[in-house]
């Protein structure tokens, strides 16, 4: 066995593990395991997320390694791109929600972390002038998708509206946030 990942050949591996040769699976976690976790849980920014992404990351490995093409480029290089791939998706997907304690849940619920941050705006700054043209509702869709990093369908849920209605105010409070700060 090769004493380092650079001395492995990733795509002999990937070649085993599409004729579902499982040691050729635990050699890739063994050998570039601890590297993977690591990017994942820079991505991701906790522990468990990481883990999940990594552990995803090897089953779609496993499952797809038929559909590596060593011409395209490097076993290695293929093997990071499914890790990078599956955070980014659990990254889009809202999987790094970050657990909150109950009193500051209940003062995001009842709107006043969203005081607070309109209050943190200078009141003589260009952005809080542009805010406060903005119909309420477009300025709270706005400021939840940014401050705090809703998706729509957390802000959807807080605000108790339809998702598309959420969709078009966040869109069109920063169009107009655009045109009055340009």
């Amino acid at each position: 066995m090769p004493e380092s990942a650079s001395e492995v050949n990733h795509a002999a591996l990937l070649s085993a593990c599409a004729r579902k040769d499982r040691t050729a699976l635990r050699q890739i976690l063994e050998l570039e395991g601890p590297k993977m976790l690591g990017i994942a849980k820079r991505m991701l920014r906790r522990q468990d997320l990481a883990e999940d992404a990594l552990q995803d990351a090897l089953v779609l490995i496993w499952r797809k390694a038929s559909q590596f093409d060593p011409a395209k480029g490097s076993g290695r290089a293929w093997i990071y791109a499914v890790l990078r791939n599956r955070t980014l998706n659990m990254l889009r997907d809202g999987a790094r929600e970050t657990a909150t304690d109950d009193d500051r849940l209940e003062r995001q619920i009842d709107g006043s972390d969203l005081n607070d941050a309109w209050e943190m705006l200078g009141h003589d700054s260009e952005l809080r002038r542009c805010l406060g043209r903005l119909e309420t509702e477009k300025r709270s869709a706005v400021l939840m998708s940014y401050i705090w990093g809703y998706t729509h369908g957390e802000i959807a849920g807080r605000l108790s509206a339809p998702l598309g209605t959420v969709k078009a105010w966040v869109r069109r409070g920063l169009s107009s946030l655009r045109e009055c700060m340009s």
